[in-house]
């Protein structure tokens, strides 16, 4: 950590950082006046490539490679956006915030530039509803910006212009996905699409469309800026930048904290948030939000936090959002709100997603009342089978993968609660 540079959080911390003029005093938006001035377009796409950014909403799709995708202007003409996703609500994740709260700019200088290298004059910003004061800040940096022709017509004389446009979601999880997102956009029932089409050929109202995370766009200024072999020498082979990893749970100072990707998971709990609270002792890691299949102490120790690594574990990078959980955690009440919270967030437009997760929602609250039966844990896992890559989008998926992984790991907790409440165990 000694050596890394902070990239993302560089202004964090400093007085009225939100600001215009203080992101400008700190060298806030020089890659916007080189990128509109030395590069093509399709320049800053092939640098976005070279930088090997992936996305950093969960995924972890090659961001330049996704761009791609969108057809020519000379074979698509007309419209074509960028959105940006805002709508961070999975349980644990909280890093988008930072950026959004405290380094709006940042964000801005990114959707700009990465319009200008999609060719698209409109980008809508969908952020949570739960973020109400990030969204107000949001809308003073557009108007900042704005003021001083970094947005708007003819952006710094250079004859681009960009519109942005900041929308507020009403608080369900599944408009995080990105096609229900884009229904949500335009007005409808947050239902998630079929794909293909896929939104880069047929996105917002019917365009080619580019959906990235807060994180990802907040890289690409830098990536203009310094090169895309630059930001590429940071963190492993194919999984390079710096991250941001949110850490909540029971250690001594959670928190937002910026890194190099590939991160070694024992020095981001040990070094960067002080080890475990109270002396107490690691039993368990989510190491990417809720849906992300739990770690062992003994996994999480030899854990490096980027997609490559940890997929070899049998999890995932996802949003980067890290559970802490010492021994005094209950693995059975842990399974029974994570399913409370994806059955409560399934949209419904599929069987085995809305029937399931009701399911397992209902054995889990069995098991943490101590009348689970001897079959239930067999039968969760038979549903979460029926459920596994059965629907239009991953919510069902990111509701069976962690109780697998729970069941697995940690099945001796769940044996012990079959009966356990007629054997007067639990109060």
């Amino acid at each position: 950590m000694a050596a890394f540079e902070p990239v993302l959080t560089r202004i964090v911390g400093l007085e009225d950082s939100h600001r215009l003029e203080v992101c400008e005093r700190e060298g806030g938006y020089q890659a916007l006046r080189k990128g509109l001035r030395d590069f093509s377009p399709s320049e800053i796409t092939e640098e976005v490539k070279r930088s090997g950014l992936r996305g950093r909403g969960g995924a972890g799709f090659p961001a330049g490679v996704k761009w791609g995708f969108l057809p020519s202007m000379e074979n698509n003409p007309g419209p074509r956006y960028l959105v940006c996703n805002a709508d961070e609500s999975e349980p644990g994740t909280f890093k988008d915030r930072v950026i959004l709260r405290d380094n709006p700019h940042l964000l801005l200088e990114g959707c700009i530039l990465s319009s200008y290298a999609l060719q698209a004059n409109h980008c809508f910003i969908y952020i949570r509803g739960e973020y109400p004061k990030e969204a107000l800040i949001l809308e003073r940096a557009i108007a900042e910006a704005k003021d001083n022709n970094l947005l708007g017509e003819n952006i710094l004389g250079s004859g681009f212009s960009l519109e942005i446009v900041v929308h507020r979601g009403a608080g369900a999880y599944i408009c995080g996905e990105e096609t229900s997102l884009l229904e949500s956009l335009e007005g409808k029932r947050g239902y998630p699409r079929i794909k293909p089409p896929f939104p880069a050929v047929v996105g917002l109202y019917g365009r080619p469309t580019v959906i990235n995370n807060v994180e990802t766009l907040a890289c690409v200024p830098s990536i203009v800026e310094r090169g895309g072999d630059w930001f590429a020498s940071i963190g492993p082979e194919k999984n390079s930048g710096p991250k941001l990893y949110c850490v909540s749970g029971h250690v001594a100072r959670p928190g937002t904290y910026e890194g190099p990707m590939g991160l070694p998971l024992k020095e981001l709990i040990e070094d960067v948030c002080g080890g475990m609270r109270e002396g107490s002792t690691l039993k368990a890691v989510i190491p990417g939000g809720s849906s992300t299949p739990i770690l062992t102490a003994e996994e999480a120790m030899k854990a490096n936090m980027d997609f490559d690594s940890l997929a070899a574990l049998g999890s995932m990078l996802g949003s980067a959002a890290v559970i802490v959980m010492d021994e005094t955690t209950d693995m059975v009440r842990v399974a029974a709100n994570l399913m409370r919270f994806y059955h409560h967030e399934s949209c419904g437009q599929c069987a085995p997603c809305r029937e399931g997760t009701g399911w397992l929602e209902k054995i889990c609250s069995r098991f943490e009342e101590g009348v689970g039966s001897s079959g239930d844990l067999e039968l969760m896992e038979d549903i979460a089978d029926n459920i596994a890559f059965k629907t239009v989008c991953p919510l069902g998926d990111a509701a069976r993968m962690p109780l697998e992984a729970l069941i697995a790991k940690f099945r001796d907790e769940f044996i012990a609660r079959i009966g356990s409440r007629t054997a007067g165990c639990v109060s």
